[in-house]
């Protein structure tokens, strides 16, 4: 399929939209209401830290709600607005925060779900609006929409869009997409929908594995059993592996992503030396900026003398998950939450270990001065921030 005449001949229909409904003053209100945070604020103007009797906050300096994310859930709302009467759906969750999909299924907005993986669109019919969300939709879910006479409303973050254009560069030319991402996520999923032949990696060690192969030393039935429900149909090591591109998921470990890159490189290198690895290997920056920063703030704040940390984000979240994974590597005492309501009274919280089931933990707030940092995922609205803030107060004050 040619996914760029595609793109070029849905941009160009009376049925799709993705730069809102100019109504965004219209709804700036309710989205205040529902998500921004006055003690947020004050805790940014006062250096990130709340002092709050024994109970030091620190903050990091990047957390959130990102760009992207405040302008998907700003097109949600202005749809809701635009079409007052007619249904409208959500292709998956708008992004990966419970409340923010609580709030737009309190306005009447239906999610597409999804059983075992695949999702249902047989309720959508002709004249219904649907909303991609933040990371994207695949290529043949919008052209199911496009065909049935869906009113799209495409939310897409711009940084993913240019994923998709690198991926879509590397097909132009021939070269097999290296995508940096999980595999089942919506916006790998995505991604590799506008990619030619394609192969997911998850981290470095997968990376390594691949770039064992290229150099000679890997098996081939090991290596396509390995990653049968990661490529291209078709997709041959021998043969898909000579010329290379990389791109990845916007949310996934910065440094992992560059390393990743930086071996593929050398990787390409040594295989087929200087001269001709602009043959082999092509490199584009894919890194989302906001992924970055909220990072890069996290590294900062796991540096400050801390007693525990609370990452907030959805559990499905993966920019929150990374988050914690950097928590984890520095030896912090660390908790993932979803929502506020994982604090209770009598001093436990039910979180989410890494790769774990959720556990609950008596004795959370240890007595006398404590120093709690505290970071959210790009989907996270200031107000939950602000609710978890409040019950540790309170808790300090038990």
């Amino acid at each position: 399929m040619d996914t760029q005449a595609f793109k070029r001949s849905l941009h160009h229909s009376d049925r799709y939209n993705r730069r809102g409904f100019g109504r965004a003053k219209e709804v700036a209100g309710s989205l205040e209401q529902a998500y921004q945070s006055t003690l947020i604020g004050s805790i940014r103007d006062n250096g990130y830290v709340l002092q709050h009797g024994r109970l030091r906050v620190k903050l990091a300096e990047a957390f959130g709600f990102c760009w992207g994310v405040e302008r998907a859930v700003a097109m949600a709302y202005e749809t809701r607005r635009h079409y007052p009467k007619e249904r409208i759906w959500i292709t998956n969750e708008i992004i990966h925060n419970p409340s923010v999909n609580d709030h737009l299924r309190s306005m009447n907005v239906l999610f597409i779900s999804a059983e075992g993986g695949v999702k249902d669109f047989s309720g959508v019919s002709e004249g219904d609006v649907v909303i991609l969300p933040a990371f994207g939709a695949t290529v043949q879910e919008m052209q199911l929409l496009h065909e049935r006479g869906c009113h799209i409303i495409d939310t897409t973050c711009p940084w993913v869009s240019k994923v998709w254009h690198t991926v879509e560069k590397h097909k132009k030319h021939t070269f097999t997409s290296i995508i940096h991402g999980k595999v089942k996520h919506e916006e790998t999923l995505a991604t590799s929908s506008f990619a030619g032949t394609y192969l997911v990696v998850l981290d470095l060690e997968e990376a390594q594995y691949v770039a064992e192969y290229i150099l000679g030393r890997g098996d081939r039935a090991a290596f396509i059993e390995r990653f049968a429900k990661a490529c291209s149909p078709g997709f041959d090591p021998d043969k898909d592996l000579q010329r290379l591109g990389v791109a990845n998921q916007t949310t996934m470990l910065k440094s992992e992503t560059e390393e990743i890159g930086r071996l593929f490189e050398l990787t390409m290198l040594e295989r087929y030396g200087p001269q001709a690895l602009n043959e082999h290997f092509l490199a584009f920056n894919t890194i989302c900026d906001a992924t970055e920063e909220r990072q890069d703030a996290m590294f900062s704040l796991v540096d400050e003398p801390l007693d525990l940390l609370v990452v907030i984000g959805g559990f499905n979240s993966s920019n929150t998950t990374h988050l914690q994974e950097i928590a984890i590597s520095r030896g912090i005492r660390s908790f993932h939450i979803d929502t506020p309501e994982r604090i209770a009274d009598n001093n436990s919280i039910t979180h989410k270990p890494l790769g774990e089931d959720l556990v609950t933990e008596d004795n959370f707030l240890p007595s006398g001065e404590v120093n709690v940092g505290i970071t959210s995922g790009a989907s996270t609205p200031d107000q939950v921030v602000e609710h978890v803030i409040q019950k540790l107060m309170k808790l300090s004050d038990a």
